[in-house]
């Protein structure tokens, strides 16, 4: 077979999607823009601070930017923050209080959460400090809203945690539409619940986010989407400015909150990477929309399918063999600008229950922005794809990728 005949068909196929998020890109692209002209980006907001971080100009104003671009009362982004998981677990122990219910209306988190949450058990999570934890399952890949008001109803409900992003299930991740619904829903039941927003691999996908449809709380890590592959680490937090008092206070000190924190000269890679967000994640979105048509059409199992509208740039290769989905990983990290000579192997990650396998030839340690893939070692044996810096780097990877499914499939037979 032909691979470079098969990608031109499969573009050709594609012009009117891709022409689709062209459009989405320009949308986002226009409105951070906008952001960084109405909050007064200079020069003086590349300089940094150290010690306390008092009185740092560029933090300062790329908060008021995140601030205007999610349309909320206020923003903490910080260098502090190591990892998404990281921000979640400030905002969820900055909002609870011992005796508080949390609940999840997507079914489990992610699997770096069960131990912030103490579904497995760990002495400093939020279960050791007597917060307590409820559930619930998504029902063919919608909220179950029955369920959702029947626990309102009967319990005081301090926070709900909604993940948009599939994490490492076989669920859908969670539309904007229909994020929408769901928080007009429990909005009507209780007005003062806390709803939150693990926004990760989901930022400038469309061209609305969370606060917009009536989120209080959006968490999102910056070596995914808005870092663009510019950032080596943080994460933000954005919504009600009481809220984010909270936050900043536990993450950095009771009575200080967000005046203490250096930049520690990441304001230019914060701003850099946030002005090419849109154009990265355009990036991401038409490779993933690549990998969906060629492989369904060599008879893979994807999700989603290459004409679906998407919440995130995550891409999922359903493989039901162990071996199919290392071999897929091994091929993305061959494709890779750092370490291609490496071969991955599945290994005991921090956090996680299952072995998993990671293809991550990137800049930045983690960063799922730039092109990656990653999967536990677990039925039905998915490789979760996302990211890529540019598409051209994309497109060169899943050649790779689509040449050794094949040489695979052709030693089996």
């Amino acid at each position: 077979m032909n691979i470079k005949e098969l990608i031109k068909n499969a573009e050709n196929k594609l012009i009117d999607i891709y022409s689709k998020q062209d459009e989405i890109e320009f949308f986002n692209s226009k409105k951070v823009l906008n952001a960084f002209k109405e909050n007064n980006v200079t020069e003086d907001c590349f300089n940094m601070t150290t010690g306390y971080g008092y009185g740092d100009l560029g933090r300062d104003t790329i908060e008021k930017i995140y601030t205007t671009i999610f349309k909320s009362e206020d923003s903490l982004v910080r260098s502090q923050f190591i990892s998404g998981t990281h921000a979640l677990s400030t905002a969820l122990f900055a909002c609870l209080r011992p005796g508080d219910t949390m609940l999840s209306i997507t079914g489990k988190p992610y699997d770096t959460l069960e131990e912030v949450i103490g579904i497995r058990d760990n002495p400093s999570s939020l279960k050791s400090f007597d917060i307590n934890y409820k559930q619930i399952d998504l029902i063919d890949n919608e909220f179950d809203y029955n369920e959702i008001k029947k626990v309102l109803i009967n319990n005081k409900i301090k926070l709900i945690e909604i993940q948009r992003s599939k994490g490492y299930s076989t669920r859908k991740s969670i539309t904007i539409e229909k994020l929408e619904n769901v928080i007009n829903f429990i909005k009507e039941i209780d007005k003062d619940v806390i709803v939150m927003i693990d926004n990760c691999y989901c930022e400038f996908v469309t061209t609305k986010e969370p606060i917009e449809v009536g989120a209080d709380l959006v968490v999102g890590s910056l070596i995914k989407n808005l870092g663009a592959g510019m950032v080596s680490n943080g994460a933000y937090i954005t919504g009600k400015k009481a809220l984010i008092n909270l936050c900043a206070e536990r993450l950095n000190v009771a009575g200080e909150g967000r005046e203490v924190g250096p930049s520690l000269g990441m304001n230019k890679q914060f701003l850099l990477g946030l002005y090419m967000a849109p154009s990265v994640v355009c990036a991401s979105i038409k490779t993933a929309i690549l990998t969906s048509y060629v492989l369904e059409q060599l008879d893979f199992n994807v999700e989603p399918k290459y004409n679906e509208d998407r919440a995130d740039i995550v891409q999922n290769i359903i493989f039901n063999d162990k071996e199919k989905l290392i071999k897929y990983c091994e091929s993305i990290q061959a494709s890779s600008p750092i370490d291609a000579n490496v071969l991955p192997i599945p290994w005991d990650m921090p956090g996680y229950a299952d072995q998993v396998i990671m293809a991550a030839g990137t800049f930045t340690q983690g960063s799922s922005i730039e092109l990656s893939c990653d999967g536990p070692i677990r039925e039905p044996y998915i490789a979760y794809q996302q990211g890529s810096l540019t598409y051209g780097y994309g497109r060169l990877a899943i050649m790779k990728a689509i040449e050794t499914l094949l040489e695979n499939n052709n030693t089996e037979e």
